[in-house]
């Protein structure tokens, strides 16, 4: 749109949302020890915590103009990390099946494949699908749920069905996303090729 202004992203390491950032995955570790040791009470305390420097970080990155590659990185592995030592935590202490930590997981590891087969073909990474969005939101949000209901044992009748229901919803949805990440990388893969072979025939024709 005309007259839109466009924020550029820039190459600086040390700024302030990065710094938050980099605090956020920091506090990883402690988030998935005291899930594993069942302080549910804390480890809630720690992801709103996260969460906060989250929404910090990515209204200073605005509001200071201060949007770079490695905070688009940073930001979306603390969520993921986030996601993985909350599922794990509880997969450990069997309160959730290992096939839910297995699904989550694999649907990245299939991702990192699909980044590899594009940076063969000489392209980067596919831009973040809305659907992706919606579905780490999703799983970012169901998994504190369960754990409400594991801290305050007074809400767990309403918290479970609901942390189940989203984080269910959440790992569909984020296997839908993957599906749609694979279908736009076979695309982006097969053009190039196509053209080879329209030129192809073009020149045997005109042989």
């Amino acid at each position: 749109m005309a007259g839109e202004r466009t924020a550029a992203v820039g190459t600086e390491v040390w700024t302030i949302p990065n710094v938050l950032s980099m605090l956020r995955l920091a506090l990883v570790p402690p988030f998935l020890v005291l899930v594993v040791v069942g302080d549910y009470v804390s480890a809630l305390i720690v992801l709103v915590v996260a969460s906060f420097s989250d929404l910090l970080d990515g209204y200073l990155a605005r509001r200071l103009d201060q949007i770079t590659r490695l905070g688009q990185l940073l930001d979306p592995a603390a969520d993921r990390l986030y996601i993985f030592a909350a599922v794990i935590g509880l997969a450990a202490n069997a309160l959730v099946p290992w096939w839910i930590v297995v699904v989550i997981v694999a649907r990245d590891v299939f991702l990192l494949v699909l980044g590899v087969v594009l940076a063969n073909h000489g392209y980067g990474p596919l831009p973040v699908h809305q659907l992706g969005k919606v579905a780490t939101f999703a799983l970012f949000f169901g998994l504190p749920v369960i754990m409400l209901g594991l801290a305050f044992p007074t809400v767990e009748p309403v918290s479970q069905p609901i942390g189940w229901a989203i984080t269910l919803w959440g790992a569909f949805l984020y296997w839908w996303a993957g599906v749609i990440y694979a279908v736009e990388t076979a695309r982006v893969v097969r053009i190039p090729r196509l053209a080879d072979d329209r030129r192809s025939d073009t020149l045997e024709q005109g042989g």
